[in-house]
Order: structure tokens, then C-alpha cells, then sequence
């Protein structure tokens, strides 16, 4: 069996800024040819655009179509293949085969793979409502509490703000440490979560309307499910539906309102610094805190 030439994508030359990707880059083309022969796969196009920490392209093998990604390793992506074995194909992608040593995950061909985001018709904080009752199950190890990363987090606002040349004021970075001090300090049930569930990370498929793909899961506070989706700009970027996303989707789902407020401040600004969208998260912080 031939493997195509693996080429590397732009969105993943961010990687040769540190040693250990530059080494993962180096190992990616014999990493995907060596996973085709054990899984007899074929590549049959190139790699699907967008996403940072991964390389993933459509294949076929005897039983049909596939995706096989790639993963670079990381604190976020290291626990998704037991995300999803754990949502067993229920509201989100299934997982066909995986390696985690390696950080290879076969995945189900979404048909026709549309993003959510960009569908005019769909009711899309509706659907959105229906994958969270299906995600929200609850869980325990392996996976990263939400407690710990948001004491990462507390612990690094600060500086990531410095770092990136203060670009906001810093109350705002003083409202997300107070945010995610309080919310820490409390003993709430434990369930999984979806840490990225927004516009672009939902498909359009066929054996259910709508999957979630790509989960950097955590597990902890329900509440803090709707942090991703309140600051979602591609459902719109103005104060009015950054709110109507809270309330709508807190009482749909029986969410604390507030925790859900608070945990999408400092969700928001933890990954503000890093963002090429780094106003639209200031903004939608601003708002927030009203």
C-alpha cells in the first residue's frame, strides 16, 4: 500500500516554535503512514482545514469511509479518545479505533459535514441544548478536573496579560480570577464536559442530525458547559445575544444562571491571550460583567 505524501498544513506550522513539536512534526508522515498499514487505511484527500494541534484527513478502509487524526499531545487534547468512547456515539463523533501512546484516534465520516455554524436554517442554540443533555453524563478519571485547569488559569492570567502587551484593561483579567477563585472554592456535582463545544466543532451527519467533535474534555461544575457556546461570536457578537445565549440556554437546561455567567468570564479570558480573536473575547467579557 502506497501512502500519499504527507504535507504538512499551514495551521500546524505554529508547532516548529517549540522543540517537542518540531519533533512531533518530524515524526507525523511515518506516524501516518504506519497507522494506514496497521488499520489498513487509504488517504483519499487532503487534510481537513482549521484546528491547531492535529492532522486529520478522510480515508477509506473495507468497511467504508473514515477520518483518522492525528493528535499532538497536549494538557487539553490528551483525554479525548476516553471522552468519546464515554458518549459512545451519543451526541458526539464515534470513535473507531484509537492509539493513545500515540495520540492517533479513527474517527466516523460525518455526512455531509456541514458545520453548524454555517447552516442559515438550523435553530442552532436549540441544537446546541439537545447535544448538552446527551454530553452531560457523569464521570470521574481519567480525564483533567475543571478545578485544576482553572487554577491554571488563575494562576496565569496575569502574566499571559502582561505577556501580550496589556491589551485590555485589567480588570478584566481581575474579574476572571475573582470569577474562577469563587467558583473553585465550591464542592458542585461532577459531570463531563465539553471544553470547546461551539459553531465550528458540531457536524451535520447522517446517523444523527448533529454531532460534537473535537471535546478538550474536562470533567466538573454542569454550569460550566455554557461557556463555550455564550462566547461564540459566529452566533452572533453583540451584548443582546451574548446575554440571550446565557439565559436561554440556563433555563432550557436547568443551569445556574450565575455559576454559568461567572465560568464563561474566566473560561473567556483564560483563552483570550492566545486567540486571534482576542477583542471579540474582551467584549463578550465586558458584557458579561454588564
Amino acid at each position: 500500500m502506497t501512502v500519499p505524501e504527507v504535507v504538512i498544513p499551514d495551521n500546524l506550522s505554529w508547532l516548529n516554535q517549540s522543540e517537542d513539536g518540531r519533533r512531533w512534526l518530524s515524526l507525523l508522515p511515518d506516524l501516518v503512514a504506519a497507522t494506514c498499514r496497521r488499520l489498513d487505511l487509504q488517504i483519499c484527500g487532503p487534510p481537513f482545514p482549521g484546528g491547531s494541534v492535529s492532522y486529520v484527513v478522510p480515508v477509506k478502509r473495507a468497511d467504508g469511509e473514515a477520518v483518522l487524526k492525528c493528535q499532538f499531545i497536549d494538557r487539553e487534547s490528551r483525554h479525548e479518545a476516553e471522552a468519546l468512547l464515554a458518549w459512545n456515539g451519543t451526541g458526539a463523533i464515534r470513535l473507531l479505533d484509537h492509539a493513545a501512546e500515540t495520540g492517533v484516534l479513527l474517527l466516523e465520516r460525518c455526512r455531509p459535514g456541514r458545520f453548524l455554524a454555517d447552516d442559515p436554517c438550523a435553530d442552532k442554540l436549540g441544537v446546541m441544548a439537545d447535544l448538552l443533555r446527551k454530553l452531560l453524563v457523569p464521570a470521574a478519571g481519567p480525564f483533567n478536573s475543571l478545578k485544576d485547569e482553572a487554577t491554571l488559569w488563575i494562576h496565569s492570567l496575569d502574566r499571559d496579560w502582561r505577556r501580550a502587551g496589556k491589551p485590555c484593561e485589567h480588570r478584566l483579567v481581575e474579574a476572571a480570577i475573582d470569577a474562577l477563585s469563587g467558583l473553585t472554592s465550591q464542592e458542585t456535582a461532577c459531570v463531563l464536559l465539553h471544553q470547546d463545544l461551539h459553531g465550528h466543532n458540531v457536524l451535520a451527519a447522517e446517523r444523527a442530525p448533529w454531532l460534537a467533535i473535537d471535546p478538550k474534555p474536562l470533567v466538573g461544575d454542569p454550569a460550566f458547559c455554557l461557556s463555550p457556546i455564550v462566547r461564540s461570536f459566529e452566533f452572533g457578537h453583540s451584548e443582546a445575544e451574548v446575554l440571550y445565549r446565557l439565559d436561554r440556554l440556563s433555563g432550557e437546561l436547568d443551569i445556574d444562571r450565575e455559576r454559568a455567567r461567572l465560568w464563561t468570564i474566566g473560561q473567556t479570558m483564560a483563552w483570550a491571550f492566545s486567540s486571534s480573536w482576542s477583542w471579540r473575547h474582551f467584549d463578550t467579557s465586558r458584557w458579561l460583567l454588564g
